[in-house]
């Protein structure tokens, strides 16, 4: 049976936080002291105010931890193509923008490239 995982994100800037930080990169860190296998794969759905229904993207975890201050997993997304992954930071970028700004949206997103 398929693993479908669901992470809710209560307010926006908590979600515009990680996206700068790992999703933009390609995956993102979940926190939880029981972390899944290294290699499944699952549905990974992202709940975000201020929009309908939640992101959803192929996952992998690429590793993890359940030592330390901050036990969990590092999710990989896997994107069917190019498009899906420039569809997918089009929406966000776009929902960036409405909510932070052109310029404070663009300065961000020009920071989390650099790192």
């Amino acid at each position: 049976m398929p693993i479908e995982l669901k992470v809710d994100y209560k307010k926006l800037n908590s979600f515009f936080a990680d996206y700068t930080k790992n999703i933009s990169k390609g995956g993102t860190f979940i926190k939880t002291g029981k972390p899944l296998p290294i290699g499944t794969q699952f549905l990974f759905k992202l709940t975000v105010p201020q929009r309908t229904s939640p992101f959803e993207l192929l996952g992998e975890v690429v590793w993890s931890t359940v030592e330390g201050e901050e036990p969990g997993m590092g999710i990989k997304f896997v994107y069917s193509d190019d498009s899906q992954r420039t569809d997918f930071e089009h929406v966000v970028e776009a929902l960036m923008s409405d909510s932070l700004g052109v310029e404070l949206t663009g300065r961000l997103l020009n920071k989390s490239l650099k790192s």
